[in-house]
């Protein structure tokens, strides 16, 4: 499925690649933060070594609303590729690394501008500036108008694609755009060798 250009950060591989494996992901899901970091330190190399320019590899940002800082980091992974689409994957590595601080139970007390300090110091943790990752995520003051922030419309689209595919879930995987739940966050890289054999 082709990407916007201000999502061009979200794939590894090439654009012309035949295939394309697509993962839903929350930052704040330990099951995404599983194959993610599976896929990122082991398959996707071997996807690379062994069918170089056949896989395009697309991070679907999948927001869960009942976690409670879900649409904040979703928003500051948006700002760090707004900066630096380059910077979106490295980013995405230290947010699930950091993925605790994050959960219901660690921002229980905290400030929506606490948090938006604490993303944007693991963005400037991968060289993004941090006080450009904080305009961007400024909601505003004064006069309540909702108008949200300047990456609340990228947010809109990542969240309206996943509700028109029908994705409930994180992870939810696609291959070639067709939902495969047979896919699992626990599969070793064998398991995953022989997906791609049966696909490729």
């Amino acid at each position: 499925m082709a990407l916007a250009p201000q999502f061009a950060g979200h794939r590894l591989g090439v654009a012309a690649a035949p295939h394309t494996l697509e993962i839903y992901l929350d930052y704040v899901c330990p099951f995404s933060a599983k194959i993610y970091k599976h896929i990122r330190e082991t398959v996707w190399p071997f996807v690379e070594q062994k069918y170089p320019n056949k896989v395009q590899l697309i991070f679907r940002q999948q927001v869960q609303p009942w976690h409670a800082s879900s649409t904040l980091v979703h928003e500051a992974a948006l700002a760090v590729e707004q900066i630096d689409a380059s910077k979106f994957y490295p980013f995405s590595d230290a947010l699930f690394a950091r993925q605790k601080d994050f959960f219901d139970e660690a921002v229980e007390l905290k400030t929506r501008r606490d948090l938006v300090k604490q993303v944007s110091e693991i963005a400037a943790s991968v060289g993004v500036p941090a006080d450009k990752v904080e305009a961007l995520l400024q909601n505003g003051t004064g006069e309540a108008q909702n108008k949200g922030n300047a990456v609340s419309n990228n947010l809109k689209l990542a969240i309206k694609l996943g509700r028109q595919t029908g994705i409930h879930v994180s992870p939810t995987v696609l291959f070639d755009g067709l939902q495969d739940n047979a896919v699992s966050s626990s599969w070793e890289l064998s398991q995953w060798q022989e997906y791609f054999q049966s696909k490729l």
